[in-house]
């Protein structure tokens, strides 16, 4: 059996403004949980933005992933009272001015959002052998998380914030949604229209925890051999972009200045 030739993108770079768009969207991403308004999403932006969750790769082509919508406010107070039980037990995780800090910090907008979507995997699909899963059966799992990343962007390109509640146990979940047994909830999300954006992620401004140098982060070859020679230009490379994403240069001075196009 022949089979038939595939169709190609007519167009397969972006052009400089599209690129400017996608790396202000990837770098102005923000988790929301205080920040929602209580204005409908349309449902021509809602639309949108699962068409391009939709979208996200998946391992075979198997496009695991269910959309649960949540508008309703009984809906939401389950889920709201699941979240209050998981974040009352990690509270005790955290000591002293850890846990102090802990318990200042708004973790969800589940009942301030207008809509909430559970993102789900479907295991069983494809059926029991799925091409790129025969090795690594946690490739769905991973499948549906690029479907969440996909969903989070195109919010954000649309002005609507998103805010991912993950202290939360699934069978709770499984409880209050009627997700059935074999259904794996990815994500609980949150999303609205916003107030505002913050400059930097929220965590990193109440001083949990700092962005790490992306330089350390990369080895060459090996998993420790961060000083091999071939990557000396790359990592001066990144430790320069880095620099213009802390003070703003990086879009749309950086990418006009390496625009090859």
């Amino acid at each position: 059996m022949k089979r038939p030739q595939p169709a190609v993108q007519e167009t397969p770079h972006l052009s400089l403004e599209d690129r400017r768009g996608l790396y202000r969207t990837i770098l102005g991403r923000r988790d929301v949980r205080g920040e929602f308004l209580p204005d409908p999403i349309p449902d021509a932006v809602l639309s949108r933005i699962l068409v391009a969750a939709h979208h996200a790769p998946s391992v075979g082509f198997m496009q695991p992933w269910n959309f649960l919508v949540i508008t309703d406010p009984a809906v939401k107070n389950r889920v709201h009272e699941a979240f209050q039980t998981a974040h009352a037990e990690a509270a005790k995780l955290f000591a002293g001015e850890r846990g102090d800090l802990y318990r200042s910090l708004k973790l969800e907008g589940i009942r301030e959002a207008p809509v909430n979507i559970c993102v789900t995997c479907d295991r069983d699909r494809a059926g029991p052998v799925v091409i790129g899963r025969t090795n690594d059966r946690r490739m769905d799992l991973y499948s549906s998380a690029c479907c969440v990343q996909n969903l989070w962007l195109a919010a954000r390109s649309e002005g609507v914030g998103v805010g991912w509640v993950s202290i939360v146990h699934p069978e709770a979940l499984h409880a209050a949604l009627g997700i059935p047994p074999a259904i794996v909830p990815i994500a609980y999300l949150c999303l609205g229209w916003v107030a505002r954006f913050f400059a930097r992620p929220e965590l990193e401004s109440a001083g949990w925890l700092p962005r790490l140098p992306l330089d350390e982060l990369i080895s060459f070859n090996h998993w420790d051999r961060k000083a091999d020679p071939s990557g000396h230009a790359l990592l001066e490379q990144v430790r320069e972009d880095m620099e213009a994403v802390k003070s703003g240069a990086f879009v749309p001075r950086r990418l006009d200045a390496n625009d090859e196009t």
